[in-house]
């Protein structure tokens, strides 16, 4: 039986990802900003009769990290997995997207990944084993995307991340996987700041924030996600790097298969940037 600690688990991958560690009775503590939003993990938990608990963290603060990873091990005296999965996505060209909103997506993605990741260290070097999953996005394996470069550039960084991380901590027996979903159904795009007002690229930002949100809304169920991460948890022999759906597969197998040429041209059929 695991001690397990999941990050944005309000909805979503963190929800879904709870849920499917509790079926197999590890000891799972889903962590989120705020406890209010529980209400859909909850009702999953009491419907299937699952034992969960619930802790408020805000990776971004680092008080708040250090609470509640004290409180877990101070009740579980260690912690065995630790799923890395809160996220925020906010679009807009380079040349508008605020830097204050750049550096609160990177607060999030990638700092907040830091800070729990050096909060859960030191007990899992000091036990010789543990595991620590970092959730990204294709979109870390891809091209920047236009009007998503913050998302993109975060995405990237947690792989990057990910790789240093893992050949760091082989030697004292602690995994490292970095997930890399597709397009599933979650509210990621719902979440996200508004688009900046008054834009000269309003109608890029435009059609690209139609064509995520569609994507997004036309996704995989969040539960295979869920299924890839636990899988992996439990899997000593899993790479470093797990793309997650068929279009995850298919787009990071052509990128890496074109020039770069050719990935523009592609990027700018699909954007309405042709002509």
């Amino acid at each position: 039986m695991a001690v397990v600690v999941i990050t944005g688990c309000s909805s979503g991958f963190g929800l879904a990802t709870a849920l499917a560690f509790a079926r197999r009775r590890d000891r799972v503590w889903a962590t989120m900003r705020n406890p209010a939003d529980a209400g859909d993990l909850s009702a999953a938990v009491e419907a299937e009769h699952l034992e969960v608990a619930t802790l408020p963290l805000d990776v971004t603060d680092g008080a708040s990290v250090e609470a509640a990873v004290g409180h877990v091990l101070e009740v579980e005296g260690r912690i065995d997995v630790l799923v890395n999965n809160a996220g925020v996505a906010h679009m807009g060209a380079v040349e508008v997207l605020g830097v204050e909103d750049a550096r609160n997506l990177f607060e999030t993605n990638v700092f907040g990944q830091v800070r729990m990741i050096q909060a859960v260290l030191p007990g899992m070097r000091e036990r010789g084993e543990g595991v620590i999953v970092n959730v990204s996005s294709m979109a870390g394996r891809l091209p920047g995307t236009p009007a998503n470069w913050a998302y993109a550039a975060s995405k990237h960084a947690a792989g990057s991340l990910s790789d240093s991380l893992a050949e760091e901590v082989r030697q004292f027996g602690v995994r490292v996987v970095c997930i890399e979903p597709g397009f599933y159904a979650t509210s990621v795009t719902r979440k996200g700041r508004p688009l900046p007002p008054a834009s000269p690229y309003r109608d890029l930002e435009q059609h690209v924030a139609r064509w995520m949100h569609a994507n997004v809304m036309s996704g995989g169920d969040p539960a295979e996600v869920a299924e890839a991460i636990v899988a992996a948890a439990n899997d000593a022999s899993s790479p470093v790097h797990v793309p997650v759906g068929a279009d995850a597969f298919a787009a990071i197998q052509a990128a890496s298969s074109m020039t770069e040429e050719q990935w523009a041209a592609v990027s700018r059929k699909v954007y309405g940037l042709e002509g």
